[in-house]
C-alpha cells in the first residue's frame, strides 16, 4: 500500500484511482480501499476530479526528521562549525534502495547553487554524495546492484562487470574521499566522504560543494582533508557510548519500557494509599 508514494514523482501533481490500480495490479475496490487509508492517516488528501495529493502528515513528518533524525543530529554543529571556518558549503546525504538523497545543507556561500536540492532523490553511480556510499555497501548490495543496473555502472565508468566493479568501489574505499567534477552540475565540485554507524555500516556521507574555477589546487587538497576528518567526527557522533540506548543520541522510545528485573528477585509492589 505504502509503495502508492512512489508515484509523486517531480512531474507528478496528483495521482488517480486509476494509477494505483495500474501501479499495483489491483482492483478498483483494492485501490480505493487503500487510497481511503492513506488519506485516513494523512499521506494523501483528495482534491477536484477524483485525484490525490499529498497530506499535511507528510510535513509533520519532516519536522519530525529535522528535529530528531539521529545522522541530522549527529551531524549538525560538524557541519555548522567547519562550514564557517573554511566559508564552505556542505551537504549531508543518506540513502535508501538505489536512491542517494540529500537530507541537510549548510550553506556560506550563496553564489554557488546546485540541483541537489534537499530531499531529490539521485542515482547511487554518479556524484560525491553518492560513490562514497556505493564503496562502502556490502557485497550483497553491490551484487543486486550490478544485477539490476549493469547498464547505468557501466555508463557511469564504474566497471563493465562485477570483477572490475568490485575493484573500482575497493579503490574508491581506500582512498576515504572521492572528489568529482561536474558529475551533477556542470562548474561545479563534489568532495565527499562516508559516515559509519556504530556497527561500522556505512548510513550517508558529508559532501562539501565548491565552485571548480574558484578552487585552487592547494583549497582542493585542505577540503580533501577536512571533509574526512568532518566526516569522522560525525560517524563518532553516532557511535558515541550510549549509557541509555537510543536515548543517548536524542531517540527516546514512543512509549515507556518496562525495566527488567534481575533473575531471581521479586518486583518490587507499589503499595495503595
Amino acid at each position: 500500500m505504502l509503495s502508492i508514494l512512489d508515484l509523486f514523482r517531480d512531474d507528478t501533481t496528483a495521482a488517480f484511482q486509476e494509477d494505483v490500480m495500474a501501479h499495483l495490479d489491483c482492483s478498483r475496490a483494492t485501490a480505493y480501499r487503500y487510497l481511503k487509508s492513506l488519506t485516513e492517516s494523512g499521506l494523501l488528501a483528495p482534491t477536484a476530479g477524483g485525484a490525490y495529493v499529498l497530506g499535511s502528515r507528510i510535513i509533520e513528518l519532516d519536522r519530525h526528521l529535522r528535529r530528531h533524525d539521529p545522522l541530522m543530529r549527529a551531524a549538525r554543529e560538524v557541519m555548522r562549525a567547519t562550514g564557517d571556518e573554511l566559508h564552505a558549503n556542505l551537504m549531508l546525504c543518506n540513502y535508501y534502495g538505489d536512491k542517494v538523497m540529500c537530507v541537510d545543507r549548510y550553506w556560506t556561500d550563496d553564489s554557488i547553487e546546485s540541483s541537489y536540492a534537499r530531499g531529490r532523490p539521485y542515482t547511487m553511480f554518479h556524484g560525491a554524495t553518492a560513490k562514497p556510499i556505493l564503496a562502502n555497501l556490502p557485497p550483497y548490495q553491490l551484487r543486486n546492484l550490478m544485477l539490476w543496473h549493469a547498464a547505468e555502472i557501466r555508463e557511469a565508468g564504474l566497471g563493465e562487470d562485477w570483477d572490475e566493479f568490485r575493484a573500482n568501489l575497493k579503490r574508491l574505499r581506500a582512498a576515504g574521499v572521492y572528489v568529482s567534477h561536474g558529475e551533477v552540475d556542470p562548474g561545479l565540485i563534489g568532495i565527499g566522504s562516508a559516515i559509519f554507524s556504530a556497527e561500522q555500516k556505512v548510513v550517508g556521507s558529508l559532501v562539501f560543494i565548491a565552485a571548480e574555477a574558484r578552487t585552487s589546487a592547494e583549497r582542493l587538497e585542505v577540503l580533501q582533508a577536512r571533509i574526512q576528518i568532518a566526516a569522522a567526527q560525525v560517524s563518532r557522533n553516532l557511535q558515541a557510548p550510549q549509557s541509555n540506548g537510543a536515548a543517548a543520541i536524542g531517540i527516546m522510545p514512543s512509549r515507556p519500557r518496562r525495566t527488567k528485573s534481575p533473575a531471581g528477585a521479586t518486583p518490587a509492589r507499589t503499595r495503595k494509599p
